[in-house]
């Protein structure tokens, strides 16, 4: 029996999560929290035998990966396809000022991903799914038997652990948020998958 295990988390806190200002393929820093976070879960992850790293390439979630390799001496494969969804135009907007301009388009992009479509150039949930998943897949046949770690974003992470549960587009929107650096943990055992946690926070002090 094989058992392949993933470890998969949000980045940390960002200047612009603080700003209430949507991110997207857009970047801001890591605020001092956000290190903190990552810190935090670092600790936590230090006795797991990680076999492998990956991480989205934008820079916030790649410095969140960077703290959590810790001391090990693995290579940090970058993904571009684990990047945040696109949001268009939204991106650096507050969503104050999205709700109040929007309100259909966004809540439908929190509570209806398969309703949602993007007002300008962005990224619609099946073209997330769609470059996302494969990507996953991908990532199992690589390293199997092994303990891996995916750092990525809000709602590609939600996507992502949606294809493990099984859950389609509409049930998205009813999974629980994920926090900056929560974990989510699945093992897969030959056929059988297991969600060991999701977006579990025990390690913030």
């Amino acid at each position: 029996m094989t058992k392949t295990v993933f470890y998969l988390t949000r980045h940390g806190q960002t200047e612009w999560n603080l700003q209430k200002r949507m991110q997207g393929h857009q970047n801001s820093a890591l605020t001092a929290l956000g290190e903190q976070q990552a810190e935090w879960l670092r600790d936590r992850l230090e006795v797991e035998n990680l076999g492998a790293i990956y991480s989205s390439t934008s820079p916030r979630a790649l410095h969140t990966a960077q703290i959590l390799r810790g001391k090990r001496s693995l290579p940090i494969h970058q993904q571009i396809s684990l990047m945040e969804i696109n949001m268009g135009s939204w991106e650096g907007m507050n969503t104050d000022q999205i709700q109040l301009e929007s309100p259909l388009q966004y809540s439908h992009f929190f509570t209806r991903p398969d309703l949602y479509i993007p007002l300008t150039s962005g990224e619609t949930y099946k073209q997330l799914e769609q470059r996302v998943v494969p990507t996953i897949k991908r990532i199992i046949n690589d390293n199997a038997g092994l303990e891996v770690l995916i750092v990525t974003h809000r709602m590609t992470l939600k996507v992502i652990m949606a294809y493990f549960l099984n859950k389609s587009l509409q049930e998205i929107g009813e999974l629980p948020d994920i926090l900056s650096t929560a974990l989510c943990k699945v093992t897969l055992t030959d056929n059988n998958t297991t969600i060991d946690l999701y977006g579990d926070t025990s390690h913030y002090q």
